[in-house]
Order: C-alpha cells, then sequence, then structure tokens
C-alpha cells in the first residue's frame, strides 16, 4: 500500500514515522513494513487493510490522499478485502485510488467492486499517467455569461402545463419562441379539408412530415419537395397510414448547411449542450461537441471551432458557410432554456439550417420528466 501527500510543487511521498508508525506496525504480520509504501505482506487480511487506512486518515495527518495496491495472492478469498476497501472509499474523507491488478485470478470481485460504483486502476502506470492529467489540467475558467435575454414566462407556463413525454408541435414551438431561436413556418394538418384551406402565403415546394413518430426519417415520415396541393393530399393519405401518425407538419423548403444542437440531461450534472453537423452526418461522421450549461459565448464559439468539420462550416472550395455567430447564439439560446426549464431531460434541432444569412430550426423535439430533476439555477 502507497501513501501519497500532495505538496505544492507536486505530488510527495513523506515517510511514515514516530508513535503511530510503531502503534499501526503492532497489527500487523512481522516481515510487514509501515515507511511508506506500507507493506502489509502476500498474507495480509482485509482487518489489517481496514485497519491501515484508519491510521491514514485519521492519525497521519500529512497524508491527504492513498493509493492501495492489491493483487490477488491465490492464498486465500479477496472478497472480503474488497468489501473493505468498498465500505472505506464511501466513510473517508480523504481520496483513496484502488490499483488492483489481478483482472483475470480476480475478476469477479473487481467486477463486483466496480459495479458498486468505484473505479480501478489495473496497475501504477494507468494511475500515474490519471493524475499527471489531473495535475496539469487549467483551473476552471470564468464564465462568459449568455447576453441573450429568454421569455422566462412564457417558457414557464409551457413547461409547467405539460405532461412528462415528447412536446406537441405547438408546445415545441412555444419554447422555441420563448427562447427567442428562429424556427421555420409550419402549418399542423389534420385532414384533407385542412389542406384545402392552406395558407399559400408559406409558398412552395413544402415539406410534409408526420407527427407522432420519434424518428420521422426512419419511418419514411418526411417527404421533400411537394410543389402542389394535389400532391400535398396525395402525400398525406400515404403518412396518415404510419403507425402512431396523428397529424402532418407542413413547412416551406429552406436550403442551407445542415447543423444539429442538442441537449442531454445527466443526472448527477445538470444538462450537457452538444453541437455538430446535422442530418445524417451527427450518426455518420460522430463529429460533435459538448459543454456544460450555462454555456457563455466563448464557450459556443470554442465549441463549433472544435468540431472535425469546422471547415465545412466556415466554409470551403466555394461553397458558402455558416454565420457562425448566429450558430454560437443558438447554442447561447438552448443553454439558457434548459437551464431555465431542468425538466427538459433530452432536445434536439436536427437539422438546424445555417447559411450566412443566420441559422434557422426545421425539426426539434424535447422531451420532459419531472422525476429527478436537477434544481432550477
Amino acid at each position: 500500500m502507497l501513501t501519497d501527500s500532495l505538496a505544492a510543487g507536486g505530488l510527495n511521498v513523506p515517510a511514515i514515522e514516530g508513535p503511530h508508525a510503531e502503534e499501526l506496525l503492532s497489527f500487523l504480520h512481522p516481515g510487514s513494513s509501515v515507511s511508506n509504501p506500507i507493506d502489509f505482506l502476500a498474507t495480509g487480511t482485509a482487518e489489517q487493510l481496514g485497519i491501515i487506512i484508519d491510521y491514514c486518515e485519521h492519525k497521519f495527518d500529512f497524508i491527504d490522499a492513498m493509493v492501495v495496491v492489491f493483487g490477488s495472492p491465490g492464498l486465500f478469498d479477496v472478497a472480503n478485502v474488497y468489501d473493505v476497501l468498498s465500505d472505506k472509499l464511501e466513510a473517508c474523507s480523504k481520496p483513496i485510488y484502488p490499483v488492483l491488478p489481478s483482472v483475470i485470478n480476480a475478476q469477479h470481485e473487481i467486477h463486483d467492486f466496480m459495479e458498486a460504483g468505484h473505479v480501478n486502476f489495473p496497475d501504477e502506470v494507468v494511475l500515474g499517467r490519471a493524475l499527471v492529467a489531473i495535475y496539469n489540467t487549467p483551473a476552471p475558467q470564468t464564465l462568459c455569461e449568455s447576453k441573450f435575454e429568454v421569455d422566462q414566462e412564457r417558457i414557464r407556463a409551457v413547461i409547467d402545463s405539460a405532461s412528462d413525454g415528447f412536446l406537441n408541435p405547438r408546445q415545441v414551438a412555444a419554447l422555441l419562441d420563448g427562447a427567442g431561436i428562429p424556427r421555420v413556418s409550419e402549418q399542423t394538418i389534420e385532414s384533407l379539408a385542412d389542406i384545402d384551406a392552406f395558407d399559400r402565403s408559406m409558398g412552395f415546394p413544402v415539406v410534409m412530415k408526420a407527427v407522432g413518430p420519434v424518428h420521422k426519417t426512419d419511418v419514411g415520415g418526411v417527404i421533400l419537395n411537394i410543389h402542389s396541393k394535389r400532391g400535398m393530399k396525395r402525400h398525406f393519405k400515404k403518412l396518415m397510414k404510419i403507425e402512431g401518425a396523428t397529424a402532418v407538419l407542413v413547412q416551406p423548403m429552406i436550403a442551407g448547411r445542415e447543423l444539429f444542437v442538442g441537449v442531454q440531461r445527466e443526472s448527477n450534472f445538470g444538462h450537457l449542450v452538444l453541437c455538430g453537423l446535422g442530418g445524417i452526418f451527427i450518426e455518420v461522421l460522430n463529429d460533435f461537441s459538448s459543454c456544460l450549461a450555462p454555456v457563455g459565448s466563448d464557450e459556443a464559439m470554442e465549441m463549433i471551432q472544435s468540431l472535425k468539420g469546422y471547415r465545412v462550416i466556415r466554409g470551403i472550395r466555394g461553397k458558402e458557410g455558416v454565420n457562425q455567430q448566429s450558430f454560437s447564439e443558438i447554442i447561447q439560446r438552448i443553454s439558457s432554456l434548459v437551464t431555465l426549464a431542468p425538466e427538459i431531460v433530452e432536445m434536439d434541432i436536427n437539422p438546424l439550417m445555417g447559411s450566412m444569412r443566420g441559422t434557422i430550426a426545421i425539426d426539434t423535439r424535447i422531451r420532459i420528466c419531472r422525476q429527478d430533476r436537477p434544481p432550477r439555477a
């Protein structure tokens, strides 16, 4: 067992000596050492490990953290050793780093140990690299708050009146409007008669999307480039035959670069805001960046510029790029939305159509859940 102390200049391994060290040695088998690293031999017991950790926790004030290296000697059942280590990880105020190298002959015991929510470093080198990475990580930066305001009353009114689950198009539109996120104009069609009364000011061509199915594209629920009311009626009948379809959403065709912005609520950390190239590229390229909300202007721009596909957003080979300030604003507004409405557990705008003129939400889905929601900021 190795006990470490974090000094101002780095990692220090202090000597363990004095009356308490002699007292600890009396609990161990003959031949053990407490000089640091503490060695309680291959025949050491779970009880002795508990005593050693207690001394490091309560008696040795110069010890800031502990590294427990315990391999299975093959002489006895080690499950009780891992149980003691698990209990001490929960009870001790000082960090304990488990290094359990017997990943083959103690495979089941280590699996149970990690199933309890703990971590394992399979060897000292892995732990050393992790400590170096943490030590060299810069201090948290001062948060640059978003300067974009949202309509708090409108957002809370929608959330407080909605049931858990995916929101309907009207509720989604109200949240986007409340957050100040530009969205494409749309009409909900529930019957052929609605098509006769269709507002021609939207113009053709249009897109028709089935309302109800979560993944519309997977079930053929999106039809592009419809140029007439006659075509709308034909495709309406087709879309309404899709299982789960309750209506059809009609939107004008919008040109631009497909982008993606999403949110995932993490139970212990709040909301994770993501962005990337949209459409099928989010799945095919798996290229996205993320940041915990709230997201400020500097962080939003860093998210965009860290994408592997950033050159596409910037513009490449004579093709128009995307207004990055507008894209950044959408990210910040979504961050403000989920900070104000922690009930949102899942949200994505895909695609978010971007051009040099700006960005506009085309297809948005939002799911809320009030259970175990993080507190409102």
